[in-house]
């Protein structure tokens, strides 16, 4: 759930907390909320390593075979980003060509 946007915060506490750290992590989410003096602290503990260079690849390894299930996440900015002609389902195209009869 942590990567569905707007999902998270209506879930378990413990969801959107990952969210919201996920999202100050990989992100910058509230960057500015953290004092200067503890950013660095925590760099100085935690070395970010050419994280993000590095991060985008390494989700794009975890799903690139299955790109389906990118469908309404962020993930699907991963696909494109790799996979520019990638085009995932369409919902309003899922629902006006669902099988169901009117």
């Amino acid at each position: 759930m942590h990567t569905t946007p707007r999902v998270a915060e209506h879930k378990e506490s413990e969801v959107a907390l990952l969210f919201s750290d996920v999202g100050l992590d990989v992100m910058g989410d509230d960057f500015e909320r953290f004092p200067d003096a503890l950013r660095k602290e925590v760099i100085k503990a935690f070395p970010r390593n050419h994280f993000k260079k590095e991060i985008i690849p390494v989700l794009y390894e975890g799903f690139k075979h299955k790109p389906e299930t990118t469908f309404g996440n962020m993930k699907e900015d991963i696909i494109k980003h790799f996979r520019p002609e990638y085009e995932n389902k369409n919902f309003c195209y899922c629902i006006l060509h669902s099988p169901w009869s009117e």
